[in-house]
């Protein structure tokens, strides 16, 4: 399984923010977002191989209950299977962050599900291939609803700018279970400034919809770097 990186942090998005987690980060990804914060797992991976017992002994390493497997995608790899069974059977909180494009039966406790819209694809003219293959693979409802009805889960979806509220609207109406407290709404962007002028109409947007705002935290105390 190859790993970019295995590091101790603070939960900065989602429901669980401000919970000291374990991160390990899978490098590989079928898709390919343009607005991408982590490049070397998905544009340019990078990283070594690691057995599953390896992770799971730097994971002991750490004084901490709460691992997020993360990525990349972490649903490509078979060997996530024994390495969550294996996280599970010590008793820690799994997380699994997921574009939501693929299935696999994995022990979790919250699948973050972050859907890509139509907007997320790489320009057409730089990556022709990445374009075609990125739009194809994006959105598979089934796999969605399969994730949705067999986890604790959260929708998080990241929104670049206002007409992508509208395509929000548009997939939850084709998920008509899903409870609003589970909807999730992160701005676009890597620095306090754009995060700040994003929050400006996506906090009322939220608001009047009954969707959560999820601030990205780990950029307002990290800043946007490695290993956070």
């Amino acid at each position: 399984m190859k790993i970019a990186e295995i590091y101790k942090s603070t939960q900065g998005e989602g429901l669980l923010t401000g919970t000291p987690s374990v991160f390990v980060r899978v490098s590989g990804c079928n898709l390919r977002c343009w607005f991408c914060d982590t490049p070397y797992a998905s544009w340019q991976p990078e990283g070594i191989d690691y057995a599953v017992d390896e992770i799971v002994a730097e994971i002991e390493e750490w004084d901490c209950r709460h691992v997020v497997l993360t990525g990349g995608e972490p649903m490509l790899f078979a060997e996530l299977l024994p390495l969550a069974q294996q996280l599970q059977d010590r008793d820690w909180h799994i997380t699994v962050e997921t574009a939501g494009t693929l299935y696999l039966p994995v022990a979790c406790d919250l699948m973050s599900i972050s859907p890509k819209f139509a907007s997320s694809g790489p320009p057409a003219d730089q990556h022709p291939h990445w374009s075609r293959r990125h739009e194809r693979q994006r959105y598979q409802p089934e796999v969605l609803r399969s994730l949705i009805a067999e986890y604790d889960y959260q929708l998080k979806f990241v929104i670049d700018r206002e007409p992508d509220l509208e395509e929000v609207e548009q997939f939850l109406a084709a998920f008509p279970d899903v409870q609003s407290d589970r909807v999730l709404l992160m701005p676009q962007g890597t620095t306090t400034e754009v995060l700040q002028q994003r929050a400006a109409w996506l906090v009322p947007a939220c608001h009047e919809r009954g969707w959560i705002y999820c601030p990205r935290r780990q950029i307002e105390w990290y800043g946007p770097v490695r290993g956070t």
